[in-house]
């Protein structure tokens, strides 16, 4: 068939299927159940084309008011965020060729029309008129904010530039949306690719039936049907629930050996190699700095947010020298503590051994088995937990409202959240499980839809929030429940906390709701505050119950795991240092092509900022998806200033008593009214300062990982 008769062919069948078409469709909550990859290019295209003739409309007939000019365009900019949000988050968590090719076919249109949007004179100049009428100081400090970041994000986005240059700069965006995209499905690609298919028993001696019982599950999936935990065969991957235990538990130090390589050279090979990615993204991102008048593209970074490149780099380096002396403390006492138990590798213990052997050396030390603990954490009683805490200082009621809203996992959980009255203010999906065919790695919350006035459905004055949580936690086994490592107890935990932000703002204006419009170094406050509570006595005895007999943790078992809180502080500071420092280097002084490789300056920097140097073979960077597909370019210090942040908040909470129930539901409502609802609308340093009576101080960060006295010396 000619390409002319094919293209006819379809427009009349596009004609009766745009109308059934679920991207297309007005929705309370998502399709997620009904939309598949043979919707996303008929109905992205069909979206495109009418939001270009929205926006023309728009363009005509702005005016400088919000009416004519943010309200029109809110609608335009939400329509594209929820209905591409929709696809993007079926693609994460149920990924198949058929909807990457789709996506991967759209996407340039879709990134054309946001460049199209972003770089509009007419609504720019509409903003500018604004920020420059007589009436702008009678403004709310919201709406100030609003326009003021509409200015600052059209001149990043090349607004200012002559027709030439834009040109430039739109096919660099195309490009690094594209290699993004691709960076990603190569790490997923990798991990999903590895597959360690053990018979003999002997050769996985030493982890724990939880770890024996998720391989087999993962033997039995892919053939193996009459695997079991008992007697195998059982199959290892590269996903957390998995890469993980081995890492822990497993005696043979061969395989340990094998699977970390495995985990450190993902995606850095053959056809799935995310070098050549690498160094592209940085070569176009370093233009796109030069284009728009940086030196660098941590520059441009650091445009919208609250640290500049020198304050950014100054905590990275407080920080680490007071964490560098206690971790090579930590490194000694791993070294003696294998030597006493008469570990041949003693003397050269590396990667693959530290975990192995820092996990025997907790045990010994604090007496605490993390897979002791699992049958403790069942996700049924982690929620319960977790919700009674939100009640307490927040003030919000959270109820099961599955089947309400359709999902794209029958383990998919949705929930309503209620505010002290009974009425609706939120909602949120839950998705806990690891699927490693499917679904990518990590842990994230993002928005479906924000809170916004202009948004409201006929009959109400405003349209609430709707989140997704997203984990990659252990499933259950068998009929158990999902049992939780303490980590992973943390996790939820901390994706609740932004779903939180998001759920509870205040703000109805759409564009500065919830999460949007923080700056990027301070959205990690509430989730790592949220944290926090995982210590809290109370707060952990309400969660951890036997998920059999129902009896609460021991009290000297809590009384350990408090203790071994600030077990090898120094080296997890250190690791996230290190990824800190290499991302800000990556951004700042390296020279794409010139003499020093990627890999050259991840060695360098972890001279400093690893006790032990990375293999020269290690090539963790071409899966590093924070800051090559996610949104922490020369960002990802942002996880280090957040956490100074939400340490000195959680201190607010400990100033006042945390067992004075009083005191600790006054504070949450104080940190409720300021942190969770001020969203995009206030500056994040002045809401921290509303809450916090001052500006934050590093000091309870080093107090809390037991590293004050080591930075005292450093």
């Amino acid at each position: 068939m000619s390409s002319a008769s094919a293209a006819a062919v379809e427009s009349v069948v596009s004609d009766e299927t745009l109308s059934s078409n679920p991207l297309l469709q007005d929705f309370d909550f998502p399709p997620f159940d009904s939309v598949d990859a043979s919707h996303v290019r008929p109905g992205i295209r069909a979206l495109l084309q009418h939001l270009e003739a929205e926006l023309e409309e728009l363009e005509k007939s702005v005016e400088p008011t919000w009416p004519k000019l943010v309200e029109p365009l809110e609608k335009i900019v939400d329509r594209l965020t929820v209905v591409w949000g929709m696809i993007n988050h079926l693609k994460a968590v149920k990924d198949t060729p058929e909807l990457r090719a789709a996506i991967e076919d759209v996407q340039p249109e879709k990134v054309k029309f946001q460049l199209r949007l972003g770089q509009s004179k007419p609504i720019y100049n509409a903003f500018k008129a604004i920020r420059e009428s007589p009436d702008w100081s009678s403004l709310s400090e919201a709406r100030q904010r609003l326009v003021e970041a509409q200015i600052k994000e059209a001149v990043l986005i090349g607004i200012a530039l002559d027709d030439e240059k834009r040109e430039e700069f739109n096919k660099i965006e195309q490009e690094l949306e594209k290699l993004s995209h691709k960076f990603s499905e190569n790490v997923l690609d990798a991990t999903k690719k590895f597959e360690k298919l053990i018979t003999d028993k002997k050769e996985i001696e030493g982890l724990p039936p939880s770890a024996l019982g998720l391989f087999a599950q993962a033997a039995v999936s892919k053939g193996h049907e009459n695997a079991t935990a008992e007697n195998g065969p059982w199959i290892i991957t590269l996903d957390a629930p998995s890469y993980l235990p081995v890492m822990q538990h497993a005696k043979n130090r061969a395989l340990r050996e094998e699977v970390y390589r495995a985990y450190l050279s993902r995606a850095s090979s053959g056809d799935l190699d995310n070098t050549a990615i690498i160094d592209q993204i940085l070569k176009l991102r370093l233009e796109k700095a030069k284009l728009l008048g940086y030196n660098n593209y941590a520059e441009v970074s650091m445009a919208m947010k609250m640290a500049t490149v020198e304050k950014a780099a100054e905590l990275l380096e407080k920080l680490r020298s007071a964490s560098w002396d206690a971790a090579v403390q930590d490194m000694e006492d791993l070294k003696s503590f294998a030597k006493d138990q008469g570990a041949a590798e003693s003397d050269s213990l590396t990667h693959w051994d530290t975990t192995f052997w820092s996990e025997r050396l907790r045990e010994s030390k604090y007496d605490i088995n993390e897979e002791e603990l699992r049958p403790y954490f069942s996700l049924p009683k982690v929620m319960d937990g977790l919700f009674s805490l939100a009640k307490t200082l927040f003030g919000i009621d959270i109820e099961p409202a599955d089947g309400l809203a359709p999902v794209w996992n029958n383990d998919v959980r949705f929930y309503r959240v209620k505010d002290s009255s009974g009425n609706p203010i939120a909602y949120f999906y839950f998705d806990p499980y690891s699927r490693p065919s499917e679904k990518r790695g990590g842990a994230w919350m993002d928005e479906v839809v924000s809170r916004s006035r202009v948004m409201a459905q006929k009959g109400s004055s405003v349209r609430l929030p709707v989140a997704h949580m997203v984990c990659n936690q252990t499933p259950p086994v068998g009929d158990k429940p999902s049992l939780m490592t303490f980590r992973e107890v943390e996790t939820v935990f901390h994706e609740f906390g932004h779903a939180l932000q998001h759920m509870l703002t205040k703000q109805d204006e759409g564009l500065v709701a919830g999460i949007r419009n923080i700056e990027w170094d301070a959205v990690e406050l509430p989730s790592q505050f949220m944290e926090n509570w995982c210590y809290h006595r109370d707060t952990l005895m309400s969660i951890a119950k036997h998920y059999e007999t129902g009896e609460t943790l021991p009290e000297e078992v809590y009384k350990k795991l408090l203790a071994a809180r600030t077990f090898r502080a120094g080296s997890f500071s250190l690791r996230q240092l290190k990824f800190a420092s290499v991302d800000l280097e990556l951004h700042t002084k390296y020279v794409p092509g010139g003499p020093e490789s990627i890999y050259d300056v991840d060695q360098r920097v972890s001279v400093k900022t690893q006790v032990i140097p990375p293999l020269p073979e290690d090539r963790f960077l071409c899966s590093f998806s924070h800051i090559f597909a996610g949104g922490y370019a020369a960002g990802y210090y942002s996880y280090k200033w957040a956490e100074v942040l939400s340490a000195d908040a959680f201190s607010a909470f400990e100033d006042a008593g945390l067992d004075d129930i009083k005191a600790v539901k006054e504070t949450g409502q104080r940190f409720r009214n300021t942190i969770l609802a001020l969203g995009g609308g206030r500056a994040p340093l002045k809401v921290f300062v509303e809450f916090r009576g001052r500006e934050p101080s590093p000091e309870p960060l080093l107090r809390h990982n037991g590293l004050l006295a080591t930075s005292a010396s450093a």
